[in-house]
């Protein structure tokens, strides 16, 4: 059975802010089939929720995935779905970003 993939709303802000970005510097054609790639492969998630990288030192249960050697895919599985918790584009703090407190 597929878990339920729910957004977090900074993960939701952070696709948000990454289609408004990759508008202005190409198109929105191009930032909207980004974005939705994305979207879809955080929805993937839920036929294999333990796949990626285990962070428990930043946060306990946390996964990371990449997503095109431009994107890092932050998420937890919780009974019965999986949070996508962030959604960070190359270059930024994951650490920082992630770290609990």
């Amino acid at each position: 059975m597929a878990l339920e993939v729910l957004f977090a709303p900074e993960a939701e802000d952070d696709l948000l802010r990454l289609y408004d970005y990759i508008a202005t510097q190409a198109d929105p054609e191009r930032a909207w089939a980004f974005a939705e790639r994305i979207r879809l492969h955080c929805l993937h998630l839920a036929t294999f929720p333990e796949r990626g990288t285990r962070r428990e030192e930043l946060r306990p249960g946390l996964r990371i995935v990449g997503f095109e050697r431009r994107v890092t895919i932050a998420f937890h599985v919780a009974p019965g779905r999986i949070v996508i918790d962030r959604i960070l584009y190359g270059g930024r703090d994951i650490e920082g970003l992630l770290a609990e407190g």
